[in-house]
């Protein structure tokens, strides 16, 4: 108002009233002076207030009543003109306040004038608002005749008037209260004793009220009245009045001023004695009335519901109710049961439509809701109010679907002409369009047939009414379709939302309060202890009091909720309502739950599941026609055992899906045990949707299973991401829950998981993965809390791996094994290495999978363990026996793949984490990885297995000192436990130290594999074996050897013997595959033959490097016989490579020089060259302190020998014992080995040259040890062997590679081996003391019989043996050998040993020199049918050589008759070499001839040089002999093989002349010395003289036969030599002293006179010269003839 107060505006007020008066005195000059003057009185009036005063506005509203004088007369006169301006001026004296009491009564009196006159009305309610607005003059009678005035022009004729009017009077009704409310804000602060007020009879007045207030009343109480149809009390004057219009008042005073009603008792009296039962009487023709009941059933006639009235007083009881519930408890509870009752299907369409309205206004308070269940609902005789309304709700949206809406008779032709052509047609037409021409369907609902469009009425949570606001209406409207659904359908989804979110406020309020009380009460505060129980008892009792409500309010109206919104789901047809009645089921079951209201909570999950499963299981398809406008995003097979048809899902399905996640996503922790429903239900969806399991259990769109029944549609195709990664959260959001909610989820998960096991048995369809996927999920996202699932967890994915359909065991393994690498790299507080209790836990289920026996299960099983130890190999610790226990949990029949990701974990903790693990564990790891070897599966793993035996055996050897420590300190806490407990401690190889345990179970691990049935694993554990002994056996305490002899290399031996000689001699075809196999491996006994071999080798191998330890273990003889024994065994076995190892093996241990002390120096050298250890000190006591050598060179070997003690050295004795063990073996094995069988045939075992030439070298290198006590006994047995063995033939298929070609004189090595063998004997005798020279003899005697092989090869037993040249290489056949090479070399050495030995007494005494004769009179006797001209030969050179030594020795002892024997012998030889029985080969050239006889030549040499000489100590017979053979030699012997051409060269001449001479010669020897000599040379003579004679005579014969034909040129030659020979006579005799030749000889000689004479007459030219030559020497015989007396003397 300051603008009015302002000096400018009071001067300008001044002016416009001066204006208005003069224009006022102007108008009225005329027609009425009176108001002339008066105007101009007033202008007078005015300037003089003005001039007088200060406060000229105060001084102006003194003297209004004179000021406004003027104007009211202008008024007066009804001139509209001068009226409108009087108007406006009085109106501007109003705007400045300055219009007292009195003066505006006048006006008011005057502006009722102009009324009744009916003029310048707009004016009037213009001025009258002015007048009442400005201020407060206007009160009591005046404001009353003011407002009846306004109500008055409402009624009159023109429009215009009557709205105006109508606005004004609503605007004075609002500034009456107004003013009220202002007069008490300015009397709050003083507090006034309350009066009771009486129940008012007077009502005329309230004598209690303040002025502004009473006013306010008295309108209040005549509205009151005129609605009633009753005689207002205040406002007099009143002629008309609508109920309408005061309804409308009534409503604005309550809706606008409830303070008024609630502050004020007389006004609260008001409502209740006056409003309320107003209401009630004019609702009662609503109530009454039924739709469609005809007059005559009642009596009366029935006052029919009027709109208008009917929906202003819904209006005013929504007022009432929402503003003055808690004074009108009672009357509210009618109010709410009739708008319950009008919701009934029998009312009017629009009475429903209003009522529904006016509930839907209750529903958006829900402050209010909780009101009516507190007054209500929770009184024990009173109306369930709340629970009506909701359920009253349920049953009008029922109603709406079964009843086609119509509307109410009056308006049933506006219904037909909207839905042109009826109402049932158009849901039809629409629903075709929709389908099928892909218009856009309009949202609605669709249930039986009907179908009800969804039409947008109100923003969520306000309640704006549509047909309470038709306050112009007056006929009912028509209800467009769907309109009441549309709005009860808003009352129950806001009645939701209210409910839950005040609930969920409140409790969120309790919990927070909760929390504080809990956090004071543990921290320390001031207040006292009481105090602190008073407010929490408070506190309690407050909670108990709301929580009361709370459920009261859930369990009146869920029911009802339910069923509605179960129907509106089934029935709507529109994505966003049903997204809004998933919503309120969703809020609803959630707040159930969290008031643990468990019933409830279920039924509207259920409620929510049913929904997703809504179209049912057996629609076979869907048509356009069809009642459902879902568009079908989806299609499958129901999860079911005995699916029947297909499901489809609708996308509505989709939603409920989704808001079942929700659902599960943010009120997890109340669903307790419906998780159950939930996941089943979800389950079913992923189902359908074919989502599968993929990494940590999230489940992503997989490709459809069950073939052509699944259809997804493009739509849900592009969802199908969403759905999983909302699944997901779902479940990644259950860490958030706490242990008993989770535990609800895992008990849910299992039991559905069961379920879906049950299902799955018996088929192998695809099953449902949903469970085992989300326990893996939840599994893994609760990680920080594992150990409150992690049994009931592990324990049901153990059940899912047995199950028999593969799909659901692999998820079942996934979830198990994904879960335990989880756990095992999660992050846990404490960390793993200091819980170990977890640890073990997380790892137990792994082992528990060993128990099942699926592969693929075991395979998943491995490879968590393979990731495990890539990933926390390091941290193991405890762990390790579990995951060592799992790998060696594989079977052999578990199939390949498993074993390699088995073994495949076992290499990487050979290669990477031996030194992680405790030590204790080394053992496991020997044993997996020995069982691995055992698998039979896969070849290449066992083989590498033993590959890491032998990384294994390095790593403890490197780490030694270490893991012993470790071992001892565990072994004495073991110790300890087990004498508490008073049991003996249990291990293997127990009185050994752990850590030579650790040795022998891996010894024992190798030991078995070295007799697994393949071959190449044998092979390669053998080789370990003895090279783990070998390089890391120092290691090993020193009584520990004797468990390794004994235990483990004894022990093997046996059983391979064993398997070795019961092995098949099947052939085997192949190798498996395209492997060949060569021929000497392809039979088992071959490939066990090859592992023997091996075996023997290594323990011999043994012995030999470590014999320094294992002789001072005190059973050595006993080890070493065993050892021979197995040696001998296997030499004897009927296979060549077993035999021959034995023999190298046996070479091996023979190699060994017992360590001799420094002052016995080894007689001879050792055959070997071995070092020889020399002792340095003792051997330090086994301990802690042992030296961890690798090498094992003898230096080092002393090196550990450290003090001054003597060492212990075997006894020299023990020593023999061991070596003639070994000679005994040996013997044994020869004589087996050689002795031929009885029988033959083609299988016949035959040694092989190799192997005899192994056993019969061996000897050499035995004899060193035993030769003291050799004797002949031993060297008969020796000699035995030594001739078997070289009598064993060879078979043909070998002789290529061990024979010479037949003509290449060499020896093989078996018979070089025997004459060395023989060679180390004699050297031995050489040197030898007197009484082994006995042996020569023997010797001799062994030599010659070889020396007979080369003529006579030796027989094998009773086997055939062909000539080499006759055999084939392809047929088993036996060769014989060609002994030639090997007969000529023993005879060699005859001779060689014979010059040396010539004169021992032994050779003397044992006729050798007669029994080499004896033996080289064979090939000399055979010459030319020697098998080998290089035999006779040599041993022709070989006898002139014995001789030349052996003549001499033979004249020596002549006296004594040791060679009497001999020269008989001696004479035969060489009769039989001379003139030899065998005819020279036919192309034997020339020189050939000659040089033969060149040998002839030197025989006779040496007998005239070393025999005839000597005659005299030589038997006379001998000496005839040889005379006679000289004679047969010295005439030619005739061979008739020659041609003619060579007869004169192959007759042998220089032999015969030879013999001639030797026998000239002897015949006329000067010096005859003995009686003897001359007897031989008379013989000679008249022998050679008488064989001329017979030569002579024979030729004549021939030549006189012959006639003209020459003789043969052989005979020529004969006669020719004879000439010569005779020639050469004569020279002889002539040279001899005559007193040596005796007067006989003479006789003869000139005797064969005569008979020359008669071959003068031979016809061949050379016989003649030869002639002449014989004759000329004749002239010395021609004498003159003496004197008979002369010639008889003499």
């Amino acid at each position: 108002m300051s603008g009015t107060n302002s000096p400018e505006a009071v001067k300008k007020l001044l002016e416009n009233m001066q204006s208005d008066l003069r224009a006022l005195s102007l108008e009225c000059k005329k027609k009425f002076p009176p108001v002339k003057e008066a105007a101009e009185s007033g202008i007078i009036k005015v300037k003089t207030i003005a001039a007088r005063n200060t406060e000229i506005l105060a001084a102006l509203k003194e003297n209004s009543s004179e000021v406004v004088q003027p104007f009211l007369m202008g008024c007066g006169t009804k001139e509209p003109k001068i009226t409108q301006l009087c108007l406006a001026a009085i109106q501007r004296l109003m705007s400045h306040e300055v219009v007292s009491e009195t003066a505006a009564g006048n006006i008011i009196n005057m502006l009722w004038q102009l009324m009744e006159n009916s003029l310048e009305e707009l004016k009037l309610l213009q001025t009258v608002l002015v007048l009442l607005t400005t201020n407060t003059v206007v009160h009591d009678e005046a404001l009353s005749k003011a407002i009846v005035l306004c109500f008055r022009l409402h009624f009159t004729k023109d429009n215009i008037t009557n709205n105006t009017a109508a606005a004004t009077v609503r605007q004075v009704v609002t500034v009456v209260f107004e003013r009220m409310v202002a007069e008490d804000e300015r009397h709050r602060d003083i507090i006034e004793q309350p009066v009771l007020v009486q129940a008012n009879s007077n009502r005329r007045s309230v004598s209690t009220l303040k002025p502004c207030a009473k006013d306010a009343y008295m309108l209040f109480q005549d509205l009151c009245q005129l609605v009633n149809a009753d005689a207002p009390y205040w406002l007099v004057g009143m002629t008309e009045m609508t109920r309408t219009f005061g309804l409308e008042l009534l409503e604005s005073v309550l809706n606008d001023f409830p303070q008024v009603f609630l502050q004020h008792q007389e006004f609260s009296f008001l409502l209740k004695e006056r409003v309320c039962p107003l209401v009630i009487k004019l609702f009662s023709p609503n109530i009454k009335f039924r739709q469609g009941s005809s007059t005559s059933s009642s009596p009366a006639p029935v006052e029919k519901p009027y709109f208008p009235i009917c929906m202003r007083l819904l209006r005013v009881v929504s007022v009432l109710i929402k503003q003055f519930y808690s004074l009108l408890v009672t009357e509210c509870e009618i109010f709410l049961s009739l708008l319950v009752k009008f919701l009934d299907a029998d009312k009017p369409q629009w009475l429903r439509a209003v009522a529904v309205e006016s509930i839907h206004r209750l529903c958006v308070q829900p402050q209010l809701l909780r009101s009516f269940c507190q007054s209500y609902d929770m009184k024990q005789h009173s109306t369930k109010v709340f629970r009506d309304i909701v359920n009253a709700l349920g049953s009008f949206i029922q109603s709406l679907f079964l009843v086609p809406p119509t509307g109410n008779p009056a308006t049933t032709n506006q219904a037909g002409n909207n839905n042109s052509g009826g109402t049932v047609s158009a849901p039809a037409n629409s629903g075709m369009l929709g389908i099928g021409g892909g218009v856009t369907l309009l949202p609605a609902f669709e249930y039986r047939g009907t179908w009800i469009p969804i039409l947008t009425i109100t923003v969520q949570g306000s309640a704006k009414a549509t047909y309470l606001e038709m306050l112009d209406k007056v006929e009912p409207p028509t209800i467009p379709e769907g309109y009441a659904m549309s709005v009860a359908f808003h009352c129950l989804l806001d009645l939701v939302r209210g409910i839950t979110s005040m609930i969920e406020g409140e409790l969120g309020e309790v919990e927070a309060e909760c929390q504080t009380i809990t956090e004071t009460a543990s921290s320390p505060t001031q207040s006292s202890e009481e105090q602190e129980l008073q407010s929490t008892s408070d506190q309690m009792d407050k909670e108990i009091v709301n929580r009361a409500v709370w459920e009261e309010m859930v369990n009146a109206c869920w029911c009802g909720l339910l069923a509605a919104l179960s129907l509106l789901l089934d029935a709507s047809t529109d994505e966003a309502a049903t997204e809004n009645i998933l919503k309120a089921e969703l809020t609803m079951a959630a707040l159930c739950g969290r008031l643990g209201l468990i019933t409830s909570r279920d039924a509207f999950i259920t409620a929510i599941c049913k929904a997703y499963s809504i179209q049912g299981q057996n629609v076979m398809m869907i048509s356009p026609s069809s009642e459902s406008h879902q568009q079908v995003v989806a299609v499958g097979q129901p999860l079911a055992v005995q699916p029947q048809g297909t499901v489809m899902l609708t996308s509505k399905n989709i939603q409920c899906m989704r808001t079942l996640l929700n659902l599960a996503h943010c009120h997890g922790a109340v669903l307790g045990t419906s998780w159950q429903l939930v996941l089943a239900t979800l389950q079913h969806l992923v189902w359908i949707l074919g989502l599968k399991p993929s990494s940590g259990g999230a489940l992503k769109p997989g490709r459809a299973v069950e073939g052509p029944s699944t259809v997804l549609t493009t739509a849900v195709m592009t969802d199908l991401p969403v759905i999983s990664n909302i699944l997901s959260r779902l479940f990644e959001s259950s860490q958030y829950l706490d242990d008993v909610s989770l535990h609800h989820l895992i008990n849910a998960l299992c039991s559905l998981s069961l379920e879906a096991m049950d299902m799955a048995y018996g088929n192998n369809k695809e099953p449902s993965l949903f469970a085992v996927a989300k326990l893996l999920e939840t599994g893994l996202v609760n990680m920080h809390r594992i150990e409150i699932l992690w049994r009931p967890l592990t324990g049901h994915l153990l059940e899912v791996c047995q199950h028999p359909n593969s799909r659901m065991r692999e998820w079942g393994a996934e979830a198990l094994t994904s879960l335990i690498k989880a756990g095992l790299t999660f992050n846990h507080d404490p960390p793993l290495s200091q819980n170990q209790r977890l640890q073990l836990l997380l790892l137990n289920p792994l082992k528990e999978m060993s128990s099942i026996n699926h592969p693929d299960i075991r395979l998943k099983q491995l490879e968590c363990v393979l990731q495990i130890l890539q990933s926390q190999g390091d941290s193991l610790g405890p762990g390790w026996p579990l995951v060592l226990g799992v790998m060696g949990a594989i079977r052999n029949d578990q199939g390949e793949s498993l074993i390699r990701t088995a073994f495949q974990c076992l290499q990487l903790v050979v290669t990477d984490f031996l030194p992680t693990m405790p030590c204790t564990c080394l053992q496991i790891v020997v044993d997996v990885a020995g069982s691995f070897g055992l698998h039979n599966q896969e070849l290449n793993i066992s083989l590498t297995s033993i590959g890491l035996l032998w990384n294994i055996s390095d790593y403890f050897f490197q780490r030694g000192e270490t893991i012993e420590k470790e071992l001892n300190k565990e072994e004495a806490v073991q110790q300890k436990q087990a004498e508490e407990k008073g049991v003996a401690l249990n291990r293997p190889f127990h009185p050994a130290p752990p850590f030579d345990c650790l040795w022998l179970c891996l010894y024992a691990k190798l030991g078995e594999l070295c007799v697994d049935p393949r071959p190449a694993v044998r092979k390669s554990a053998g080789q370990t074996l003895f090279s783990t002994i070998g390089a890391h056996g120092t290691l090993l305490q020193h009584s520990t050897w004797h468990t390794v002899i004994w235990k483990v290399l004894f022990h093997l031996l046996d059983r391979v013997r064993e398997s070795s000689t019961t092995a098949d001699k099947e052939k085997i075809e192949s190798g498996g595959g395209n492997i060949l196999i060569h021929h000497s491996r392809d039979t088992a006994e071959k490939q066990w033959a090859e592992t023997w071999v091996l075996t023997l080798a290594g323990v011999a191998r043994i012995f030999n490097t470590r014999r320094y330890l294992l002789q001072p273990l005190g059973d050595f003889s006993r080890a070493w016989d065993v050892l021979l024994d197995h040696i001998q065994s296997a030499a004897l076995s009927k296979n060549n490579e077993v035999s021959l190892a034995a023999l190298k093996s046996f070479q091996e241990i023979l190699q060994i020089v017992s360590p001799v002390r420094d002052s016995d120096k080894p007689e001879t050298p050792p055959a070997v060259n071995v070092p020889v250890p020399v002792l340095l000190g003792p051997i330090s006591g086994p301990g802690l302190s042992r030296p961890f050598v690798r090498t094992d060179s003898i230096g080092e070997r002393l090196g550990r020998y450290g003090s001054s003690e003597p060492p212990t050295v075997t006894d020299e004795l023990e020593d023999l014992n061991l070596w003639w063990a070994a000679w005994n073996t040996w013997y044994r094995i020869g004589s087996e080995s050689t002795k031929p069988p009885v029988t033959f045939d083609k299988l016949t075992f035959i040694p092989s040259q190799p192997f005899l030439t192994a056993l019969i070298q061996i000897f050499p290198a035995l004899y060193q040890h035993i030769k003291t006590g050799f004797n002949m006994d031993d060297l008969q047995k020796l000699g035995v062997i030594l001739h078997s063995a070289v009598s064993v033939p060879i078979s043909s298929d070998a002789s290529p590679f061990i024979l010479p070609s037949y003509t290449e004189a060499v020896l093989t090595s078996l018979q070089e081996a025997v004459l060395t063998a023989l060679d180390v004997l004699q050297k031995a005798i050489c040197v030898g003391p007197e009484n082994m020279q006995i042996m020569y003899p023997a010797i001799f005697d062994q030599l010659l019989a070889f020396v007979e092989f080369s003529c006579k090869p030796p027989q094998y037993g009773q086997l055939e043996t062909k000539h080499i040249a006759n055999a084939k290489y392809n047929q088993a056949e036996w060769v014989a050998l060609n002994y030639v090479p090997f007969a000529e070399r023993s005879l060699e050495v005859v001779v060689d040993l014979y010059q040396k030995t010539a004169c021992h007494k032994a050779v003397v005494n044992e006729k050798v020199l007669q029994n080499i004769i004896k033996t080289l009179r064979v090939p000399l006797s055979l010459k030319y049918s020697c098998p080998s001209e290089s035999t006779w030969k040599l041993a022709v050179s070989s006898l002139l050589k014995v001789l030349s030594i052996g003549l001499p020795v033979a004249r020596q002892h002549a006296s004594s008759g040791k060679f009497d024997s001999m020269w008989p012998e001696l004479a035969n030889t060489f009769e039989d070499f001379l003139f030899t029985k065998s005819i020279p080969p036919d192309n034997l050239s020339i020189q050939e001839f000659q040089r033969n006889e060149s040998i002839d030549v030197e025989v006779v040499q040496l007998i005239s040089t070393e025999i005839l000489p000597y005659a005299n100590f030589i038997p006379k017979e001998f000496v005839g002999q040889i005379m006679t053979m000289l004679n047969k030699g010295s005439i030619h012997s005739q061979s008739s093989s020659f041609t003619e051409a060579e007869i004169d060269i192959r007759l042998r001449e220089e032999f015969s002349k030879m013999c001639f001479e030797t026998l000239l010669q002897f015949s006329f020897s000067n010096k005859v010395t003995t009686p003897q000599e001359g007897y031989i040379s008379r013989m000679a003579l008249s022998v050679l003289l008488k064989r001329s004679q017979d030569v002579l005579h024979r030729y004549i014969e021939d030549e006189r036969l012959s006639g003209k034909c020459p003789l043969p040129r052989q005979q020529v030659t004969e006669i020719i030599f004879v000439l010569k020979a005779v020639s050469t006579l004569i020279d002889s005799l002539k040279k001899t002293q005559p007193e040596n030749v005796d007067g006989n000889t003479w006789a003869q000689v000139i005797a064969l006179y005569p008979t020359l004479v008669e071959c003068i007459t031979c016809s061949s030219s050379e016989v003649c010269s030869a002639l002449k030559e014989a004759l000329v020497p004749f002239k010395d015989f021609m004498h003159p003839p003496a004197s008979k007396v002369q010639n008889g003397e003499s």
